[in-house]
């Protein structure tokens, strides 16, 4: 029997569940792609400066660092991943829909606050039950499920700014609701039942471990990810290359429309450049993390991230800055499954929901602070200064993966195991 249970757990397993949460958490970034496009449509109809344009954004990442730690806690104490998964899609899309009503700038505050609430449900659910279930293969995994934002982020600028086309911005947020009631449903149908526990056939600890665990408890697991040195360093690495990220994808497109004049198609072509060579880039890097290590394939990322965003500031107004666009998506994109793989790594299985839910939380700190400091550059400035300050953000999250110690993914892999 023990032979038998063996070979049954050494067997491989099917794809399917990668692919159908690769295909969620494209929509979860579907919406915010979405946003980007009709950020400078928003801005020009309620007169907003860049500062203001780089708030709306912050408030929304704000509110996300507040609640993935939450969020992550409530994954480890629930347990249901596919019913998770499911509301966070319909909690992402359903405040832009709103924002079809809203006339005035502190409305808008409040429907990016609600996004930035349920976007960060997702990550907690997701990228444990495919680390976990896919753990020899985790860097490629997760390197497919960045795939699966890519793709999102890819289509979305050419699909809206094609909608643009035809129909004010009002109305293709009612419009853009529709994909993600269709895929919640398809998670709920087919991963709804799914769940992290023996139950489910996933988790050691069981629903009745989780039951028996009092907030003291969730407390002193909690303190102790904020004492792994490994889990922080990536986290923090993690929340610095996110504000390139962030600041990149705000001010882009504004920058497309208000300085180069280009329509919300030509702008909606750009970013899916971007993004297509993210999504070339995240299983390459994701694939060389598993055989080369993660450290190498970071470092590497990010200095040539930070040399190309210098390229595309000094390309200025020249048919370059789209061939730099793209060079920035490869290098910025192929590190990000990577550096989640290493957090994954970094934390004990038992609490590998507030673990994400960590890093996922200090990384929207970062996302928070680049689009609102951007903004003020660019008004004090000029909109180029602004992209090397994004420069300088990438540089430093390479100089905090000096520092993470190494062994200690093997050792958190130890406790887990314990």
């Amino acid at each position: 029997m023990n032979t038998a249970t063996a070979s049954a757990a050494a067997a491989p397993r099917s794809f399917k569940d990668v692919w159908l949460i690769s295909a969620g958490h494209g929509l979860t970034h579907w919406y915010p792609a979405t946003f980007y496009i009709l950020l400078p449509l928003i801005g020009k109809e309620l007169g907003l400066s860049y500062t203001e344009i780089g708030l709306i954004m912050t408030v929304q990442h704000l509110a996300g660092a507040i609640s993935n730690v939450p969020g992550g806690i409530l994954v480890d104490a629930i347990g249901k991943m596919g019913y998770l998964m499911a509301t966070s899609l319909f909690w992402v899309g359903f405040p832009y829909a709103l924002m079809s009503l809203t006339h005035s700038f502190w409305m808008l505050l409040v429907c990016v606050t609600l996004v930035g609430i349920g976007n960060n449900i997702w990550h907690p659910a997701a990228i444990p039950t495919l680390a976990h279930r896919y753990s020899e293969r985790k860097g490629l995994v997760l390197s497919f499920h960045g795939m699966g934002g890519n793709l999102g982020e890819a289509l979305a600028p050419f699909v809206i700014g094609a909608l643009l086309a035809w129909f004010s911005w009002r109305a293709v947020v009612v419009i853009n609701v529709i994909p993600g009631m269709i895929m919640a449903a398809l998670i709920l149908v087919m991963l709804g039942a799914f769940s992290m526990t023996k139950g489910g056939g996933e988790h050691a600890g069981g629903a009745g471990a989780r039951a028996r665990r009092d907030r003291g408890g969730y407390l002193r697991d909690f303190v102790s990810l904020l004492r792994n040195k490994a889990l922080m360093l990536v986290a923090c690495s993690s929340a610095f290359r996110t504000m390139t990220q962030v600041g990149l994808l705000t001010f882009l497109p504004v920058y497309l429309a208000y300085e180069l004049n280009y329509s919300p198609f030509a702008v909606g072509i750009c970013l899916t450049v971007l993004q297509v060579a993210g999504f070339i880039a995240a299983p390459i890097g994701g694939h060389l993390s598993d055989t080369m290590g993660r450290r190498r394939v970071i470092m590497s990322s990010m200095v040539l991230t930070a040399v190309m965003i210098v390229g595309m500031a000094l390309a200025g107004k020249s048919v370059t800055f789209v061939i730099f666009i793209a060079l920035v998506g490869f290098f910025l994109y192929a590190m990000r499954p990577v550096l989640q793989a290493w957090a994954i790594e970094s934390t004990p299985k038992n609490l590998a929901g507030t673990g994400v839910g960590l890093q996922f939380g200090i990384q929207a700190i970062g996302a928070s602070i680049a689009p609102a400091v951007f903004g003020m550059i660019a008004d004090a400035y000029d909109i180029y200064t602004g992209f090397y300050f994004l420069a300088g953000t990438i540089a430093l999250a390479n100089v905090l993966v000096f520092f993470i110690p190494n062994g200690e993914a093997e050792r958190a892999r130890a406790v887990a195991v314990n």
